[in-house]
Parts: structure tokens; sequence; C-alpha cells
């Protein structure tokens, strides 16, 4: 028998990829979008929607009431749907934090606990830490989240393993890129412009994992049938703060690009400014404290021995082919 698994924030970026995938595996798979979202990515005619508003507890539970009554429940729940910027700070205990307790709740008012409760979270909770050693951040460490993001997904964490026998597994993956993803093209198309821009600071070390590559892991979880556990996610590869543009631009052709290293104190004022600007007409920006703290942090190398050891996880792609295969998308959407 078909196994229902739910994929919230389908209509984004990595919840597109988990309901491909989930097809793929002969899921019988719900997508949890809002009634405003976009099904771009969503077309396939054996996905079942299911309109999910986290933020109204009521409506909330009338709609998951209304699965209830003729398909029982999701034996896996993959909670995808959440926020990477806000308008104001505010917001991401909303979106992140109260939602998915708000989710939670009503699946447990309704006797409806998944086998597995899977949280996406993020290696932002973790914060800037062994940054004078440059060690892999591991799970023993204490986390110091900088950011209104960090601090969000982290209070969520707390919650889900505050439930006694909640059945969650939790994975934190560092920089996230594919098709689709909006935030690295950016850095795409500034460099098919000529222009490359880096913070000037003392070395980083960065780490990414293709979104394949993360949706992969998930569903290795999913079949070793691990609860009660948490995930750094990454390639397992570290690589310096030019790696990244400089595969970019091999696949564009190797313009000549004008790199310009920005101190990082005129990047904190710019991204004050930005995030001040953003607020006075009610809109969300790119630049903003949060992005300023992402992009000054030094160290992003982290563990992901338990990743490998217990889901026997290995990426399928280098840096360099998930970059390429990202270009080439963009290219052939029209995005570049």
């Amino acid at each position: 028998m078909r196994c229902n698994i739910l994929v919230t924030g389908a209509s984004g970026f990595i919840g597109s990829f988990l309901v491909e995938e989930a097809l793929k595996l002969n899921f019988k798979v719900w997508a949890g979008v809002r009634s405003t979202s976009s099904k771009k990515y969503l077309t396939d005619k054996r996905i079942h929607f299911i309109n999910l508003n986290f933020q109204n507890p009521t409506e909330l539970r009338s709609q998951i009431a209304g699965f209830k009554s003729t398909h029982c429940k999701w034996d896996y729940v993959i909670h995808c749907a959440g926020v990477t910027k806000c308008k104001n700070k505010a917001e991401f205990d909303q979106h992140n934090y109260e939602a998915t307790k708000n989710l939670v709740e009503v699946l447990t008012e309704f006797n409806m606990i998944p086998r597995q409760f899977i949280y996406i979270s993020t290696l932002s909770v973790y914060g800037p830490i062994r940054e004078n050693n440059y060690e892999p951040i591991a799970e023993e460490d204490t986390p110091l989240p900088n950011t209104a993001y960090g601090k969000s997904k982290l209070k969520t964490e707390h919650y889900l393993k505050s439930l006694p026998d909640f059945p969650y597994v939790i994975f934190r993956p560092t920089g996230v890129y594919g098709p689709r993803e909006k935030d690295y093209f950016l850095m795409a198309q500034s460099i098919k412009k000529h222009v490359d821009f880096s913070v000037y600071l003392k070395r980083q070390n960065l780490t990414f994992i293709y979104v394949k590559d993360l949706v992969k892991a998930i569903f290795l979880a999913i079949g070793k049938k691990v609860v009660r556990k948490s995930y750094f996610v990454s390639d397992g590869k570290v690589y310096s703060s030019n790696d990244f543009s400089n595969y970019i631009r091999k696949e564009l052709g190797n313009p000549f690009v004008i790199s310009f290293k920005i101190p990082l104190f005129i990047l904190k004022t710019v991204s004050l400014c930005a995030e001040f600007c953003s607020a006075c007409i009610n809109k969300t920006s790119t630049l903003n404290s949060d992005k300023y703290n992402i992009m000054k942090q030094r160290n992003w190398q982290c563990d992901i021995t338990p990743l490998v050891n217990e889901l026997e996880f290995q990426p399928d792609y280098s840096l360099e082919q998930g970059v390429k295969e990202t270009i080439d998308w963009y290219k052939k959407e029209g995005w570049l």
C-alpha cells in the first residue's frame, strides 16, 4: 500500500524538488501550499494539493480535519514551509516557529502524528562559532545564532525536541543551491554583467549542498526510519570564498569580471540602510542585518559524520557539477 506523504512549502525551491523525488519513489504525495502559491513546478497530475494556513490554528484545524475524514493521516510529513526573508524580525517567529507549533499541535489533537516529522532547519542555528580554529561545527556545540532567521529555527528545534516521543528528524543544511534558486542566481546574474562582489575580511571557509543531494539525504532518513535525530548537511567539502563564483564564471564562458572587495563596515552600512528603506515601503530586502551577519561569518564547516555513518549518505554532485547543472538550467529557462 502506498504511503501518504505531506510536503509543506511544496511550491518553494527545496519543496518542489522534494515533491518530485517523492513521486519517483511512488509515495502518494500531498503538496501543502498557500492559496496564493504558484504551482509552476508542481504540474504532475499525480500531486494532491491541500491549502494549509499555518498562521490561523482554527482554519488549519478545519483544513486538516477535512483531509482526515477521507484519507486518515499522513505517514510522513516533511515540513519545509517557512521564510528566509521578512519585512520585520518578529515575522520570523510567526512563520517559522509558531507555524510549526500550530501544525504539530493540530496533528497531535487529531491523533495524526506521522511516523516521521522531518523539519528543514538551517546551519545558521549555530551562528558564528569555531571561527578561531576553523574546525567543523558539531552537534555538541552550543548554538549561538546571530540572525532572526537562525533564532526562529533554533526555537523551533527546541520545541520539537521538548515533545516526549515525538518522531522528529531535523536537517540543518548549509547553503543550498540549484535550479529554481533565486539568491545564488543573483551572483550569476552579476557575474554575467562582469561584476563580482565579496567581503574584504580574513579567511572564509564555505560549504554548500546541491538541492538534489539534500533531497537524497532526507529520503535516506525515511528509508532508515530514524527518529529524534539531527543532521548537518553539506557535500563534505570546504571551499574558499572564490570557488563558487569561479565555477559560475567557467559555465558562463569566463567573462572578464571586475572584482570588488567590500570592507565590512561599508557592507554593514549598506545593509542597514537597505533594511530601513525596505521597512519604510513595507517590503523585504535582499540586503539586511541578517544577510550582513551571514556574509561576515567566517566558518561554515559542519560535521556530517552522523549523516554519512547513520544514513550512508554520499553526495552525487561536486560543487563544480552542481553549478554546471544550475547554470545550464538558468540558461534554458531564460534567467541568464
